[in-house]
């Protein structure tokens, strides 16, 4: 099965929240190594390949174990460069060797908490289902339902449509959050919709504690106290 999948990391040069956001260091170790080691620790991930513009993001990230056959364009890493073209561009790279995936699975550094098995259990999830795609989520921290919008006056207005009863947080109905971990998605649903949604798209679920998105430098801090509290634990 693993053969099958093909992990590609998408990590460029430039970052305007974070300098070199990419190779921050965090808990020891450059950010992007962390989703480095969970790729290579999965059990049905064939290859762990990186996409960058960058050549020290590609030394780093061969230093950590990851292929790095081939620098990315500079249209493809510009600030507002969509992430499908980018791994687009990996298949095609893949096909050209003659080593066509039949599942691609984007993998962003910037969840260094998702772990090997969350990754594998995405895999799994998708066989299993014979799913077009899986996207993992969290649960969402703010409901749609008590979410508020300020009007130009300074007014406080509801954001959309409410139930006309007050509800009870603990009444709600549940909701979920893309957490931006694993997107997997069957090659030819990939290079024929260039999206990873379709209607055969299922959710994998997250706990909050490994959906971490690193944004700011406070996400990073955040995430620092998490591994070393973890490593802590670890320890005894």
């Amino acid at each position: 099965m693993g053969t099958e999948v093909v992990g590609v990391i998408t990590a460029r040069g430039g970052s305007k929240s974070i300098p070199r956001k990419n190779l921050a260091p965090l808990a020891g170790k450059p950010l992007i190594a962390w989703t480095i080691e969970a790729a290579l620790r999965s059990e049905l991930l064939g290859r762990v390949i990186l996409s960058t513009d960058d050549a020290e993001i590609a030394e780093v990230a061969r230093r950590w174990g990851a292929e790095v056959p081939f620098l990315r364009p500079r249209e493809l890493a510009r600030d507002d460069s969509p992430h499908v073209p980018v791994v687009i561009h990996a298949v095609e790279w893949l096909e050209r060797q003659g080593a066509p995936p039949k599942y691609v699975l984007l993998l962003q550094p910037t969840s260094p908490l998702r772990s090997a098995e969350d990754i594998d259990g995405a895999i799994q999830m998708a066989f299993e289902k014979r799913a077009a795609s899986v996207v993992s989520v969290c649960e969402a921290r703010s409901h749609p339902y008590l979410v508020m919008r300020v009007t130009p006056s300074g007014r406080l207005r509801p954001f959309g449509p409410r139930p006309r009863r007050y509800l009870r947080r603990q009444s709600l109905p549940p909701v979920h959050v893309v957490n931006g971990a694993i997107y997997l998605v069957r090659r030819d649903v990939l290079m024929g919709r260039r999206t990873f949604y379709t209607d055969r798209t299922y959710a994998y679920l997250m706990p909050a504690e490994r959906s971490l998105d690193i944004d700011t430098p406070w996400d990073l801090h955040l995430a620092e106290l998490i591994l070393e509290e973890r490593r802590g634990r670890e320890r005894g």
